[in-house]
């Protein structure tokens, strides 16, 4: 690559140069740092929270801490429980035993559990008790998103 195309093009489509054509270090050497932490390590967080119960509640409030921890927390989240009520069914034993077993597959997947609320229903228990097993990070939040350090 000869300079021009360096000066055009640096080393991550960041132009070195402004508008005008002159050099601009200090814009380049912004702009390069954001394009690095944009490339930055994301955890996946898997969403433990309550599902049955106030359905729609409870799928909103999925909703809701699944952004906080992308758009709050630099996090992909993942919710199981926003996913596999779309073809498994709650009330079926059956199938809600095998959506338990799935949820426990994918945690395995996710690098920590964060647990949302102060209501640990059953299934949240379940994939706590497997975090723990696991040694897996487990974080504490509130149901209005605070961190708080676990009782347990």
């Amino acid at each position: 690559m000869n300079e021009l195309m360096r000066c055009k093009y640096g080393t991550g489509g960041v132009d070195k140069k402004n508008s005008e054509g002159y050099p601009d270090p200090t814009a380049y050497e912004a702009l390069t740092n954001i394009k690095k932490e944009e490339k930055a390590f994301k955890p996946i967080v898997y969403i433990c929270s309550p599902y049955a119960g106030d359905i729609e509640r409870n799928t909103e409030r999925a909703k809701m801490y699944s952004r906080f921890a992308v758009f709050e927390r630099n996090a992909i989240a993942f919710a199981p429980h926003l996913l596999l009520p779309l073809y498994l069914s709650d009330v079926d034993p059956e199938e809600r035993e095998l959506a338990l077993f799935m949820d426990l597959v994918f945690l395995g997947k996710c690098n920590e559990l964060w647990v949302f609320g102060e209501n640990i229903t059953n299934g949240m228990q379940r994939e706590i008790n497997k975090a723990k097993k696991r040694h897996m990070t487990i974080r504490y939040f509130t149901e209005d998103m605070e961190e708080v350090e676990s009782c347990n």
